[in-house]
């Protein structure tokens, strides 16, 4: 399951994120933790999708755009969760977070290209916080609770290859879009997927490479069990070590007790 959102389409109703709160039992009256200067609120732990309003700087364009966890083919927060508490579903295409798994190590939040987990600082009992993509829906066949929500047709689901080619058709022709499907390569790709009659980097998405942060760590992380082996072995062997020691000093000072006595 994938979703395309075209960026023209989308009025900033908020519909999508009423959905959202509903359907993931979000708490409604959370003030943001997160404002940026230009007054458009962050993702939070109450927030697992937003929608941003911007001013185009080359033209007065006013355009609204959703942000939200976009579910990467390979994503970083997984592979750089050592607990397993974030996995990858390759039946659904979503990256889902599993709280009973979770140690709070909060690798995931420094792993993640575009910053989008969210940690539950003020609970005593904290968790990260992410979108899910509804994962219990897609798996059941049906739509992101935010995308059934969508009036539009800014947020459409359906076969990732199937988007994408859909996505082309409509750059191809009609020439107010930019020739840009962001998400189709961006960090190895992901499943959701962004047209725009704008530039991106005037709507504040991230500048990222094509490359997979996973592929800069896949040959240090198969390299983790053999280190671990090869350090509980030297750990076994100072703790041998000591233990000999100990026994021979006291082998020694029973010996001189016989002595004196």
């Amino acid at each position: 399951m994938a979703v395309l959102v075209d960026i023209t389409k989308c009025i900033g109703c908020e519909g999508c994120t009423v959905a959202c709160k509903r359907y993931n039992n979000l708490n409604f009256k959370a003030k943001p933790r997160n404002v940026k200067d230009d007054g458009n609120v962050e993702l939070d732990d109450n927030r697992w999708t937003v929608i941003q309003e911007f001013h185009g700087e080359k033209n007065d364009k006013l355009r609204f755009v959703k942000k939200q966890c976009l579910h990467c083919k390979e994503p970083a927060c997984a592979s750089a969760c050592f607990s397993k508490a974030i996995q990858k579903d390759e039946k659904t295409g979503a990256v889902v977070y599993y709280p009973d798994l979770c140690v709070g190590c909060r690798y995931c939040l420094v792993a993640c290209p575009y910053s989008i987990p969210k940690y539950q600082w003020n609970e005593q009992f904290p968790q990260v916080s992410k979108c899910q993509m509804c994962s219990e829906r897609v798996s059941k066949g049906d739509a992101p609770a935010c995308v059934s929500a969508c009036t539009t047709g800014a947020l459409i689901s359906g076969d990732r290859d199937e988007l994408l080619k859909k996505a082309h058709e409509i750059i191809n022709s009609d020439s107010r879009y930019i020739n840009h499907i962001y998400g189709e390569h961006e960090v190895g790709g992901a499943e959701w997927l962004y047209i725009s009659d704008v530039p991106f980097e005037d709507l504040g998405f991230k500048d990222v490479s094509n490359v997979p942060v996973t592929s800069y760590t896949k040959s240090y992380l198969s390299k983790v069990p053999g280190l671990a082996a090869c350090w509980a072995l030297f750990l076994s062997g100072i703790a041998f070590y000591n233990y000999r020691v100990d026994k021979n000093r006291k082998s020694h000072d029973d010996d001189d007790q016989d002595k004196e006595g």
